[in-house]
């Protein structure tokens, strides 16, 4: 089990869960629980740092009893081996007193002592809760599992699914309710998004019937995740061949404090495993036409060849450069001052760490703020302009810095299944140096 490191109560060690991966507990074949053995088999970056056999909709119906014994033989035979946690989602639902308690006789089936399986099971996820008080009933019951099965309280945590408007609301009340003597809601770890029933309980409607994307959910849960301590999780991505649209979903939870997402399959695992780390490589992006564009490295330059910018010279200094829409003739330094604007860099893994390192050493000089200065060759149109950007370090900058190699250093602890595709990716003075800064 994962003890939580508290500055509070309730945080739990992870800071930081990157992949949600739910598995059907069992299926229509001669083994059922073949769907279950293949995702306790995943290792490095095809592990979730958070895999759900999921015995509700992902199992069917007349299957789910099957399912809890299939849960109790693989989690007792493999969950040792497996890097990530172990949360098994069951049945629950707000509005329905029989669906809750089929919900906790699963529970109390799987931790079972005598199934071998609960060493291995970190926590539970409920689905369907409502209002706060619902979230006390499911905390209730896993008290009744601990209790009946002589296990430490709170030992196992709380995942829900926030599938509701009385979800989304009951989130504002965590802060006010944990902690309180009369519930051990503190074992409260994810809360995930649920958008395909919450778009059922809004009664929402799109044109084409496709889900709404729901970026209020989305910040919503982020938000209630913070102020209470807890991991947020965005829902499913149910395209699964679509990558790009799956990265930038991921990249715009990211900008919402939202670091983990559901997978579907192993490479959506991969995906979600890969897309918070920092970059290998630094690389340099072009503001154009409503959209910013990857330049290409060639040898010492950055290359844009598109449609979205130009760039000409006049001559006698002069030059003519178009971004989307908008053209203007320029002199040689309004050029460099225009394209300065006009751009942004992304660090990599060594960038960042680079700067931290060079920070603190000013720190520890007594310097509180230094100039970092950026600088690269563009090319556009085979028009090269030399520019260089001056960004100052202080307190906050470092500490906003900080955050993905915090994420990293938090990966780096608890999945040492991946340190060598660190190694890989980086390479392994890039990969010590990063699991090192960061300290002052």
């Amino acid at each position: 089990m994962t003890e939580r490191s508290r500055t509070t109560d309730r945080h739990y060690e992870r800071a930081f869960v990157r992949s949600f991966f739910t598995s059907p507990t069992a299926v229509d074949e001669d083994d059922s629980a073949k769907m279950l053995r293949r995702a306790a088999a995943l290792r490095g970056m095809e592990a979730p740092d958070v895999w759900v056999p999921d015995n509700e909709d992902a199992t069917a119906p007349s299957m789910r009893d099957e399912g809890v014994e299939n849960i109790r033989e693989v989690v007792a035979e493999h969950g040792g081996d497996f890097p990530g946690e172990i949360h098994p989602r069951v049945v629950w639902h707000r509005d329905d007193p029989a669906t809750r308690y089929e919900g906790f006789q699963q529970m109390l089936a799987i931790t079972d002592p005598d199934a071998g399986a609960v060493e291995h099971i970190d926590g539970f996820v409920i689905p369907e809760v409502g209002d706060v008080d619902d979230w006390k009933k499911a905390d209730e019951a896993l008290q009744r599992v601990e209790t009946e099965h002589g296990l430490d309280p709170g030992s196992l945590s709380m995942s829900v699914i926030v599938e509701s408007g009385e979800a989304e609301l009951a989130m504002g009340d965590l802060r006010t309710e944990m902690g309180k003597p009369s519930n051990t809601l503190e074992r409260l770890f994810l809360l995930v998004d649920g958008e395909v029933d919450y778009t059922k309980d809004m009664r929402a409607m799109t044109p084409t019937g496709e889900l709404p994307a729901w970026p209020e959910l989305r910040h919503n849960t982020s938000r209630g995740a913070s102020a209470a301590g807890l991991i947020a999780v965005d829902g499913p991505y149910d395209d699964i061949r679509d990558v790009a649209g799956y990265r930038e979903r991921m990249r715009e939870n990211r900008a919402k404090g939202m670091t983990g997402i559901w997978a579907l399959t192993p490479n959506q695992v991969v995906e979600s495993n890969t897309a918070p780390l920092p970059p290998k490589t630094g690389r340099w992006l072009l503001h154009a036409g409503g959209r910013d564009i990857d330049l290409d490295r060639e040898d010492d330059r950055h290359v844009y060849r598109g449609d979205a910018a130009d760039l000409d010279a006049l001559g006698d200094d002069r030059y003519r450069l178009r971004l989307g829409d908008d053209e203007r003739e320029l002199e040689a330094e309004e050029l460099r001052e225009a394209l300065v604007d006009a751009t942004s860099y992304v660090p990599s893994m060594t960038d960042i760490v680079d700067s931290m390192e060079e920070f603190e050493a000013a720190k520890e000089n007594g310097r509180g703020a230094i100039a970092m200065t950026q600088s690269a060759t563009l090319d556009i149109d085979g028009v090269t302009v030399d520019v260089e950007a001056d960004r100052m370090w202080d307190e906050a900058t470092y500490q906003a810095a900080k955050t993905p190699i915090t994420l990293f250093q938090d990966v780096y602890a608890h999945r040492p299944d991946q340190r060598e595709a660190f190694a890989e990716r980086y390479g392994e003075a890039v990969v010590e140096r990063a699991t090192e800064v960061g300290d002052t």
